[in-house]
């Protein structure tokens, strides 16, 4: 894969060889961003799973740095009303599945109550490829409409490793001070951490870095993290 001339510049920057503390690449990784836009800071931790083996959950990081999200909820009578009084975007049941089924997809996030499942179910096609549909495991089919939204309000994210075990997450902007970014890769890594499956054997991580949008990736010493975690 060839790189342009300002990704090259960045990687002389930093020694590759190095596993770098989390607040040393966060540094690294602000101080090398070159875009002209405000770059999203991502972490990268690579899992050694079986294929059988998959990690999937959701965290409220402490600094939130998205705008805020459109929330849909899919919902019926009372909890119709109480998602609409906790600030759901959109609330409604079968006229929205309709409307979604029409090709309509101006929200971020989609929750559900347990019994509106059946006919949510039905948009599976087109809600599962965009990463949209309600899934216990993500908290966002629940009865508990208030507390979920205002959980995604303060910036609840899910984290899932992808087919080759590898968790993408986004946490911050190149803007945002060095320590926001740092707590909020330390809390996700120590939630990722926690989601090892019970009948995992062996080592769990197999790498950690850090990386801006269009920026190299700075290799973080998981060791050290996990070790800080344990003491």
């Amino acid at each position: 894969m060839k790189h342009g001339k300002k990704y090259l510049e960045a990687v002389k920057k930093y020694d590759q060889t190095k596993l770098y503390s989390m607040e040393e690449a966060a540094q690294i990784v602000k101080s090398i961003a070159f875009a002209k836009f405000d770059e999203t800071v991502e972490l990268h931790v690579s899992l050694l799973l079986s294929k059988s083996q998959s990690v999937r959950d959701t965290v409220v990081l402490p600094h939130q740095f998205s705008a805020e999200k459109k929330i849909l909820v899919f919902a019926k009578g009372e909890k119709a009303e109480e998602a609409k009084a906790a600030g759901a975007a959109y609330v409604g049941d079968d006229d929205l599945v309709e409307k979604i089924k029409g090709g309509w997809m101006d929200f971020d996030v989609a929750v559900a109550t347990p019994d509106m499942m059946k006919s949510v179910g039905r948009l599976g096609p087109i809600l599962g490829r965009r990463g949209l549909m309600p899934n216990p495991k993500t908290h966002t089919v629940t009865m508990d409409l208030k507390g979920a939204l205002a959980e995604l309000r303060q910036g609840r994210v899910e984290f899932r490793s992808d087919k080759t075990g590898v968790v993408h997450l986004a946490i911050g902007k190149v803007s945002m001070s060095s320590e926001d970014v740092v707590e909020n890769a330390k809390v996700i890594f120590a939630e990722i951490q926690k989601r090892r499956p019970s009948d995992h054997k062996g080592d769990f991580v197999g790498s950690l870095s850090m990386a801006s949008t269009m920026g190299p990736g700075v290799a973080v010493d998981f060791a050290k993290e996990s070790a800080e975690k344990k003491a």
